[in-house]
């Protein structure tokens, strides 16, 4: 199946995938090592810059520990259910088989196109690690660790896997083969990870205090690097996801690098003219606004088309962020929701009108196949819709069952007013004397 894949995203003959190619392992392994790096180092540190000092350690922790723990259930069980077959084809709509628990089955000397499979598994596996993290951002300063640590374990497999399967699994996969477009991970990763920490923010209940006491962040320069570990870890993220040394990874590193910086001018500018001030937090903010929209689109479009989905992305994030978050009174910590999910979803729908007429870039849909920017709408429509409703469902389940087996998921006031940090790890951030 993976052979199938790789040869329609191509558009090569399927003997052209049997034969290694040593500048594509070496660029896939690197691809891999950058979207690692995004996680632990990346989002870390944008989220711990922005929680309060008595929290940044716990914020950290709490990426650092989905991250882990999601790449080894991964690799025990998520690849097999993401990218084997199922031998039931009803099921294959949704989820794949299990043939590859453990790996069982895979060999060092396998290829997934031009390098090896364990490779594909590897990078794969930190796409799945970043989206559970990508959902701590909404409950940071109050949800325990031990129900969190739990959430992600099964939510990786309950929820993103799935997700990875109908999206991205190949012949008989559901949205795969309706023809939904998703190049790295808009509704995979953005929308998902994004929609699953509302639910729990909404699940847990808003912080001890929140619009009532000052709740300021402990370093927004901390933040800043963070955001930019994010942008250099985003070019293996993007340009990895052509699989391959070649010009369709070319177009997706131009775009990972433009989109992004229009996204946060226009931050900015939306900034002065609401704020009449223009803050560092904006600036990138926009950028990581940016990286989410044009992900799903990042080898799809041309520059124009980066242009307009880093612009209107940012505008779409900066809403959720100032706007959004404020009427409906939920309380997205780090705004997970209103720049992953609100951006991914634009940069999702997007991609039906602003994606090059190419068959060459284009992987299968109406677009490809007649030219139908509408049809292909509807198809990018029927993809958000399914994952939106699937996160929705399966993070419920699944907040519940963590919940039960830890006695409750939130912490207790006393822990919660004392700082997640002392009472839950014993250590702080930054020992000062």
């Amino acid at each position: 199946m993976l052979k199938n894949l790789l040869a329609l995203m191509f558009a090569v003959p399927l003997f052209a995938a049997d034969k290694l190619d040593t500048g594509d392992t070496a660029w896939m392994m690197v691809s891999a090592a950058f979207v690692l790096l995004m996680t632990p180092a990346g989002l870390a540190l944008f989220y711990g810059g922005m929680t309060r000092a008595k929290n940044a350690l716990n914020t950290y922790a709490m990426v650092v520990g989905a991250f882990v723990v999601g790449f080894v259930m991964w690799i025990i069980a998520g690849y097999s259910i993401a990218f084997s077959t199922n031998s039931s084809a009803a099921l294959q709509n949704i989820v794949g088989g299990l043939d590859n628990l453990f790996l069982n089955g895979i060999s060092w000397t396998d290829l997934s196109g031009t390098y090896p499979t364990y490779v594909f598994i590897v990078f794969q596996g930190t796409f799945a690690a970043i989206t559970v993290a990508i959902a701590s951002g909404s409950v940071i300063e109050r949800m325990k660790y031990s129900t969190w640590l739990i959430f992600s374990a099964i939510w990786t497999i309950a929820v993103y896997a799935p997700i990875a399967h109908m999206v991205w699994g190949g012949d008989g996969a559901l949205l795969f083969d309706a023809g939904a477009l998703d190049f790295a991970g808009g509704t995979v990763v953005h929308m998902n990870g994004g929609l699953a920490g509302l639910v729990l923010a909404i699940l847990l209940g808003k912080r001890k205090g929140l619009n009532k006491v000052a709740m300021k962040p402990m370093s927004i320069m901390l933040t800043s690097l963070g955001a930019a570990l994010l942008w250099f870890g985003w070019f293996g993220f993007n340009a990895g996801s052509a699989f391959g040394a070649n010009g369709i990874s070319g177009l997706a590193f131009l775009t990972t690098a433009f989109a992004p910086a229009v996204a946060a001018i226009t931050w900015l500018l939306l900034e002065y003219i609401v704020y009449k001030r223009m803050t560092l937090l904006g600036a990138v903010s926009g950028v990581v606004a940016g990286l989410v929209a044009i992900t799903p689109a990042a080898g799809f479009v041309d520059v124009m088309g980066a242009f307009i989905i880093g612009a209107v992305g940012s505008i779409v994030a900066f809403f959720g962020v100032v706007s959004l978050k404020k009427k409906f009174g939920y309380d997205d910590s780090l705004d997970a929701f209103g720049i992953h999910f609100l951006a991914g979803l634009w940069g999702a729908l997007a991609v039906a009108f602003l994606a090059v007429k190419d068959n060459n870039l284009l992987w299968d849909g109406p677009l490809k196949e007649s030219g139908d920017r509408l049809g292909q709408f509807i198809v990018q429509l029927e993809s958000v819709v399914v994952v939106g409703l699937f996160t929705l469902i399966g993070t419920i389940i699944v907040y519940y069952i963590a919940s039960a087996i830890t006695g409750g998921a939130r912490v207790d006031d006393d822990t919660e007013t004392i700082g997640l940090d002392e009472s839950v790890h014993g250590e702080s951030a930054f020992e000062v004397k």
